[in-house]
């Protein structure tokens, strides 16, 4: 009798929340935990990111808000009679995922590339980091589409791995670290010393998830029927890996080469190369090596990837959910 129990209390705001995100995207007009996150980095930031010792500091900084963040939730979900914890739990879970957001911003960078060359820019400088006002329409296209790549496994794939292991609480630690790195993890001058230790917690963080992400999207290739025979059939799904693999390692990061060299390897296209970040130059590698113009048929089929690899890692979860609720 209590297996059902923990089941369905474990996996109802899981569900729910993940059908408000599907449904709604981000919440424009309510507050989001995010931007507290931010404020709260960013007030840190400010007051501590001088003088000596940045390095220290830095790591003061995320550890400290990293900890707060999963203490505070968890002493939430202590403290709240059950339906209140129900409720809190698809709530969180709704702020934590942000699949639906990221496919609509995606897919309003190409219809605004499709109305001009400037608003496609302004557009695709919602959801990246790098310096947008001189990109090409191609680097336009392409920077979106590394964006859905690695924002899959960012703001998909890792909030439900952590959710898995460490239930809400740890679902609101993850987006901590990943805040944590999208403010301060560059290895600029102003970051380079303050922000190695969220850069660095956010690589540990995403290790697993990054690779289940890129597994997640070519999957559907790797199972399906080749009219071919089965020595082509091994043949091909060989290739795909070990593309994933090799080119998944061309990347600053250690983690995001992974899910962009999966899609890069299921449009046939290329990601990647040099690119602005306030000003400065990274010199990053290529993924891939077909340099072919990317369309709104390429947009439409990488939108199909991201949505299919969310709905195996939600089933993954589940399946997880229930193995451990019979323990």
């Amino acid at each position: 009798m209590d297996m059902p129990v923990t089941f369905i209390n474990a996996i109802l705001p899981l569900l729910s929340g993940w059908l408000l995100d599907l449904l709604l995207g981000d919440p424009q007009r309510l507050p989001h935990p995010v931007v507290w996150f931010g404020k709260a980095i960013a007030f840190c930031e400010c007051k501590l990111n001088r003088g000596s010792h940045r390095k220290f500091k830095g790591a003061l900084v995320a550890l400290t808000l990293i900890i707060l963040t999963f203490t505070v939730t968890g002493l939430l979900f202590y403290v709240l009679p059950t339906w209140a914890e129900t409720v809190l739990g698809l709530l969180l879970v709704f702020y934590c995922l942000a699949g639906h957001t990221l496919r609509q911003e995606v897919r309003m960078v190409f219809q605004a590339l499709d109305r001009s060359l400037e608003e496609g820019r302004r557009q695709v400088a919602r959801i990246v980091g790098r310096d947008t006002k001189e990109l090409s329409a191609q680097e336009v296209r392409t920077a979106a589409l590394e964006t859905l790549a690695e924002n899959l496994s960012d703001g998909v794939v890792a909030p439900l791995f952590w959710f898995a292991l460490l239930g809400v609480p740890g679902m609101m630690a993850y987006k901590m670290v990943n805040t944590l790195d999208s403010m301060i993890g560059y290895k600029t001058e102003r970051y380079k010393d303050f922000g190695c230790w969220a850069a660095r917690i956010d690589d540990i963080a995403n290790y697993i998830p990054a690779r289940l992400t890129a597994l997640l999207m070519i999957l559907p290739r790797l199972v399906s029927f080749h009219p071919h025979g089965i020595g082509r059939f091994l043949t091909s799904r060989f290739s795909l890996l070990t593309f994933v693999r090799t080119n998944g390692r061309n990347h600053a990061s250690p983690n995001s080469g992974y899910p962009e060299a999966a899609l890069a390897a299921i449009l046939n296209c290329r990601f990647g190369g040099p690119h602005y970040y306030f000003g400065e130059l990274f010199d990053k590698p290529f993924i891939g090596e077909n340099n072919r113009l990317l369309n709104t048929e390429d947009m439409k089929k990488a939108l199909r990837v991201n949505l299919t690899a969310e709905v195996l890692m939600l089933l993954i979860v589940c399946g997880w959910l229930l193995v451990r609720s019979t323990w």
